[in-house]
């Protein structure tokens, strides 16, 4: 066998141990208070995100670059968030945040929510591709909507 193959058969293993690990770490989930951190640095992020493309909206020149970027950052982080509300991780864990119980009550609600928000980012990333400043500004208002939507129901310190 060649040093190649042998790299390429011990990379697959690494590979696989690897993504072992991590289906396991994963099934176990976060503590709670690494997923109200990871949770809050996610819409922090997620925040200046919109603040950029926003900036970019009111701007007399907004760059097409800068706005998708911002999108895709808004689109990717809106993704992870869902996993970061497992039970248990509201404020009776002891550890300070503005997630109201009706999430874990409610679940299905906050789920539709949350998928909706998803899908809204993912919309925003497609127009922000096209360049269409008109169609790019009434997509950012309907993603806002989505969060906003979404704090009034679900978020303490609306």
């Amino acid at each position: 066998m060649t040093t190649t193959r042998h790299f390429q058969i011990g990379l697959l293993g690494f590979a696989a141990a690897t993504l072992a690990a991590s289906a396991t770490l994963a099934a176990a989930g976060p503590t709670p208070a690494a997923a109200v951190a990871a949770r809050q640095a996610g819409f922090k992020k997620m925040g200046g995100a919109m603040k950029a493309l926003n900036d970019q909206l009111k701007s007399d020149a907004p760059a097409k670059d800068a706005m998708t970027a911002a999108a895709r950052v808004l689109a990717a982080t809106a993704r992870e968030q869902p996993a970061l509300f497992p039970a248990g991780s509201g404020a009776s864990a002891g550890v300070p945040n503005d997630a109201l119980t009706t999430i874990w009550s409610d679940r299905a609600t906050f789920d539709a929510q949350m998928a909706k928000l998803i899908a809204e980012s993912g919309k925003l990333v497609a127009v922000t591709n096209g360049g269409d400043v008109a169609a790019i500004r009434a997509q950012a208002k309907a993603t806002g909507a989505t969060c906003a939507a979404c704090h009034r129901q679900f978020r303490a310190d609306s």
